[in-house]
């Protein structure tokens, strides 16, 4: 009888095992998730874009990792350039669109940037907000940016319409055409402009907002080549603005809070913070540095368990 008793518990204790390692709990995490819309920020681009530009991964393969965990996802292309409205309304009908293709009720939406923006204006003037579980921000300048306002301002009224044809003529060649205007994207970006876009776009009760965002701790050149170059001109700006000299190169600290605020990734002592292109992984800029894929399966899990 003992024998027989230790028989049933070590067959007992064997499938509990085997039934962990194969069964429920090995799913996928996001699986019965809405769809994600991942919304890119300004010069970025999407999954269905036809310019040179679409060689590379806007986001670094994080819509490949977010669904081979379960999710399925949708990256769609906006225009590269314009304004938070313009890139709203073609946000919107693409979102419509996939919708309707596939029989999904709702969806949740990741922007990155101006890209959160954008997706703001689509949920409360477009009327996107009965398609939405959650709008989740990721190093969104919510309210302006200092290098939006340091353009605009240090350009002269007379050279403006040149350089916006010149930005205009370039973008489009590596983006495959669209009718860009780099003026009205950086004037949708400043902090008069966010302030009067804030006004106008107002949270909607039944979409649930959460923000998370980063910031650079040392400008070395090293981690942020690009963003490096640009953050004390952001410190500066953040500084003389009220906003705080803590930015991620375009964004500061305090500008990218919108909604529930979930921080920022986890990264190693070593590391000098993260910045605003290694947020979205643009150009897998942030997967040397830090968990990419740890920080897009934590936002996406949020969305799933909020739905």
């Amino acid at each position: 009888m003992r024998k027989l008793g230790l028989a049933l518990l070590l067959l007992f204790l064997c499938s509990g095992t085997l039934f962990a390692s194969g069964g429920g709990s090995s799913s996928k995490p996001l699986a019965g998730s809405y769809p994600i819309v991942l919304s890119h920020g300004l010069f970025g681009w999407g999954k269905d874009s036809s310019g040179i530009i679409s060689i590379v991964n806007y986001w670094g393969g994080m819509d490949t990792y977010l669904q081979s965990q379960g999710a399925t996802v949708y990256a769609p292309t906006k225009t590269a350039a314009q304004s938070n409205e313009t890139r709203g309304v073609q946000l919107k009908d693409k979102v419509l669109v996939y919708i309707a293709a596939n029989g999904f009720s709702k969806v949740h939406i990741l922007g990155h940037s101006q890209g959160g923006l954008d997706s703001r204006y689509a949920i409360s003037n477009l009327g996107l907000s009965s398609k939405v579980s959650t709008l989740t921000t990721l190093n969104t300048p919510h309210r302006g940016s200092p290098i939006a306002d340091i353009v605009t301002t240090v350009l002269p009224d007379w050279i403006k319409p040149f350089v916006s044809a010149i930005l205009g003529a370039v973008v489009q060649l590596v983006y495959g055409g669209g009718n860009q205007d780099a003026l009205a994207a950086l004037g949708s970006l400043t902090t008069s402009g966010t302030a009067a876009f804030n006004t106008r776009t107002p949270n909607v009760s039944s979409v649930k907002y959460y923000s998370y965002g980063s910031y650079i701790t040392i400008p070395d050149l090293i981690q942020h080549p690009l963003m490096g170059i640009i953050q004390p001109a952001c410190v500066a700006g953040g500084l003389f603005n009220g906003q705080g000299g803590t930015c991620d190169g375009l964004v500061p600290y305090t500008s990218l809070k919108w909604g529930t605020f979930n921080g920022g990734p986890d990264y190693g002592l070593l590391v000098t913070g993260v910045d605003h292109l290694q947020a979205s992984n643009t150009l897998n800029s942030g997967k040397p540095w830090y968990d990419v894929e740890g920080y897009f399966l934590k936002m996406a899990s949020n969305a799933k368990s909020n739905q």
